[in-house]
């Protein structure tokens, strides 16, 4: 079995969601007393946020490449990027680093085409749903037609995500409020199934929700980890 390298933290709430999962994966594959190998570097948050709403990717870059460096020196083999929006620099981590670093987005899109859809809806951050580093990733590499909320369903989704799931508040009211945006998008832009393309989105909603496809982007990624790292 492969050692993954977790760059998490971002937020740990999805980071120990990760964690178990990562390892019930490895034990239904393995049975027994099977886990998996893995290294955490775990960041504060805060610092990551701030550059985050700043625009300063540049220096959150600084931060993710030295800590995926550290990860390598210590023993990793492979590496994953806890966070669907800290993508944005998956290129600049990859290149600091001679490990394989597996891509959320890909493990996603593999999961959308199987189930044959074609127009997702993207619930995600701000930076993510309007940003191109990850729609545009879904669409160029694997023909997905992403769509994500307007300007009021954004700002909606990315304040319940920094706000609440973050900092580990899951309410009836928020949960409502993205069962209503999924079907308003349904109705008016005539999506066929849901991305969970933030995470700690799982917290909150899920397949027992809707009545189309979702996709849960944390246990797709993990699964893809533990393929990686059982190969």
């Amino acid at each position: 079995m492969k050692t993954l390298g977790l760059l998490g933290g971002m937020s740990w709430e999805s980071t120990a969601i990760y964690y178990r999962l990562l390892n019930e994966i490895v034990r239904e594959r393995l049975g027994g007393l099977h886990s998996a190998k893995l290294l955490l570097w775990s960041f504060d948050f805060a610092e990551i946020a701030e550059r985050q709403h700043e625009g300063d990717w540049q220096g959150a870059g600084v931060l993710l490449v030295e800590a995926a460096r550290g990860l390598e020196a210590a023993g990793a083999q492979g590496l994953l990027v806890c966070t669907n929006t800290m993508h944005k620099l998956a290129d600049e981590v990859q290149a600091a680093v001679s490990i394989p670093l597996i891509h959320i987005a890909d493990a996603t899109a593999v999961a959308v085409k199987d189930a044959g859809v074609k127009r997702p809806a993207l619930l995600a951050t701000r930076f993510t749903m309007e940003q191109d580093f990850y729609k545009g990733r879904l669409a160029d590499k694997y023909g997905l037609q992403p769509v994500v909320p307007d300007q009021v369903g954004r700002d909606m989704v990315h304040r319940v995500i920094y706000d609440e799931l973050c900092q580990g508040i899951v309410s009836g009211p928020s949960k409502a409020a993205y069962i209503d945006e999924v079907d308003r998008l349904r109705r008016d832009e005539k999506i066929d199934g849901v991305i969970m393309g933030c995470t700690e989105i799982t917290m909150l909603i899920g397949q027992p929700d809707f009545d189309i496809p979702v996709f849960d982007t944390t246990r797709l990624h993990a699964e893809a980890a533990v393929e990686f790292a059982l190969s």
